[in-house]
């Protein structure tokens, strides 16, 4: 019997057999299965309402999800269809309505506030759209905020190297490009080792070349650290360089597959 999540040793494109996926639209068959992967997010029945006077809206309508180790899934929406409600939750940044989220054995639901920091320190790695970086700070010492909390990061220069930006390690955010802010972003999120790398519309304020940069950034940390990855996005062709792509609408999961073909960054058009 195949367990929970299941890896193809032949296709690394195709996403784990066994996560949960929305069954409504059709999935081209994997390839035989042998190598087991771990659960990393096991999602059931989340619900997030928010009350805004007397109106209630309704972001999250009951969604289930499983998300496995090593996976890298794009979360494709239009404003307003749950992907950065549900992204939050999976971050422990937010509490759902109803539901529950499990991260391998702990239930996120039922942490305490203190759990859920000691959680976001030393799991989960956050990159935004807006970079966040603090002015007066090196690309080094941007980078260092995290190490220095962190009792097995990495050296921030080996996390520059590792998004191609070893030799602007001294330069400032004033003198960077918005695409090597992010870069430095982006090791700044992975230098603590995280299990799990959270995008937020990583390449929102970005032109298509400079995009093109950070998503091998992205791709280059899932691939060499086995980060599990998950990118929220609204431009569908990001979806093509994934693992697995989950769209969500009003609230719900639309359709859960896997690319036929998975495209390199270099192929991607928008």
């Amino acid at each position: 019997m195949e367990g929970p999540c299941q890896i193809s040793a032949s296709a690394t494109s195709v996403a784990p057999e066994g996560c949960r996926q929305h069954r409504s639209t059709y999935i081209e068959p994997a390839p035989a299965l042998t190598t087991p992967a771990p659960t990393v997010f096991r999602v059931q029945g989340l619900t997030k309402v928010y009350s805004m006077g007397e109106v209630f809206v309704h972001a999250l309508r009951g969604v289930d999800l499983e998300i496995c180790t090593g996976e890298f899934v794009v979360l494709l929406g239009h404003s307003g269809s749950g992907k950065s409600t549900l992204l939050n939750m999976l971050g422990g940044l937010d509490q759902p309505t109803a539901g529950s989220i499990h991260f391998r054995d702990q239930d996120l639901t039922r942490a305490s506030p203190q759990e859920l920091t000691l959680y976001r320190r030393r799991s989960v790695g956050f990159v935004f759209q807006f970079y966040n970086l603090i002015p007066s700070l090196t690309a080094t010492e941007n980078v260092a905020l995290v190490t220095d909390i962190s009792p097995a990061a990495m050296r921030p220069e080996e996390a520059l190297r590792l998004v191609q930006l070893y030799d602007r390690r001294n330069s400032f955010p004033s003198q960077l490009s918005g695409g090597q802010q992010q870069r430095v972003a982006i090791a700044r999120a992975i230098a603590k080792r995280p299990e799990v790398l959270l995008c937020d519309e990583p390449t929102g304020a970005l032109d298509v070349s400079t995009g093109i940069s950070v998503l091998e950034a992205i791709l280059t940390i899932n691939q060499s650290l086995q980060t599990t990855t998950i990118v929220i996005t609204h431009n569908a062709t990001i979806g093509e360089m994934a693992d697995r792509v989950v769209t969500l609408r009003d609230g719900r999961i639309n359709e859960d597959y896997r690319p036929r073909v998975r495209k390199s960054v270099q192929e991607l058009n928008w």
